[in-house]
């Protein structure tokens, strides 16, 4: 049975791959498109509930438009949901990426000019241009050169990267600063690493490697209850972005499992390593 999260098929339109496994009424390669504002919503139907975001410069397969909507799949994920067709343009192909955990977009490269707008941490952009001070995009903004690496420039510490997220409110389905939820911050932290990430918790329970019976927990492990998943700092102290603090926090791991147990919502279900 398909994942219908990961199924390019509305019943109406599909991707060309999908013919033969599903229902619709035409196959269509689509078109690859980017978005083009700080974050856009995925959501599952035309002003529907958000399941994911992407993030300013992130390109998602567009099937079909209609009534101000996108339909596809994102890239980064293979994501399936609907996008606002007015958040999105022609891709550019980026050559560096935000790792600040967010960074304004100024008109010149000056320290006290006014910047127009911020987009966040993970964003891909072309930059065109530099002094020494700034690099310029393909927008024509300017970004402060500490808050842009090369494209293929990745963390090595799967909590040092979790970390520039605390503090971020609680947001279901985000994917940044402005708002993340606790499988957000796993697929984040994991993508800056270069560890390939789906985006929901009973996804990534497929992640490295189970701990064996009575292994211990160190820095970087996950952890996993039904619909909430953690990074543990250390041994007994777990980092993630929960609706009891509506925030990024650190909180030991005991009083979390006391906690979601009180709630109702029962033990750790799993426990992995990233290898």
């Amino acid at each position: 049975m398909t994942d219908p999260r990961l199924t390019p098929s509305n019943g109406r339109v599909a991707h060309i791959s999908m013919q033969g496994e599903v229902e619709a009424e035409k196959f269509v390669e689509g078109r690859r498109m980017m978005v083009h504002q700080p974050m856009a919503n995925i959501t599952d139907k035309p002003r529907g509930a958000r399941v994911s975001q992407l993030l300013f410069g992130e390109t998602f397969l567009v099937l079909e438009s209609y009534d101000g909507f996108a339909f596809g799949q994102a890239d980064r994920d293979g994501q399936v949901g609907y996008i606002l067709s007015g958040a999105l343009a022609s891709p550019e192909e980026p050559t560096h990426w935000v790792t600040a955990p967010a960074t304004h977009l100024y008109p010149k490269a000056e320290l006290k000019a006014p910047p127009e707008v911020s987009i966040f941490f993970g964003s891909p952009v072309r930059v065109v241009g530099e002094t020494t001070s700034h690099f310029r995009i393909h927008t024509g903004h300017y970004i402060p050169r500490p808050h842009l690496q090369k494209i293929k420039a990745r963390f090595g510490d799967v909590i040092g990267v979790a970390d520039l997220f605390l503090g971020s409110p609680y947001l279901w389905g985000g994917n940044s600063r402005w708002g993340i939820d606790c499988s957000g911050l796993v697929q984040m932290a994991c993508l800056a690493c270069g560890i390939d990430c789906p985006r929901d918790s009973d996804q990534q329970e497929a992640l490295g490697r189970e701990l064996h019976h009575g292994e211990p927990l160190i820095r970087g492990d996950l952890v996993f209850w039904k619909g909430h998943v953690g990074l543990m700092a250390s041994e007994t102290m777990l980092l993630h972005a929960n609706a009891s603090h509506m925030a990024v926090a650190y909180e030991p791991l005991e009083d979390v499992v006391v906690r979601i147990e009180d709630a109702g919502d029962g033990p750790i279900t799993a426990k992995r390593r990233l290898d």
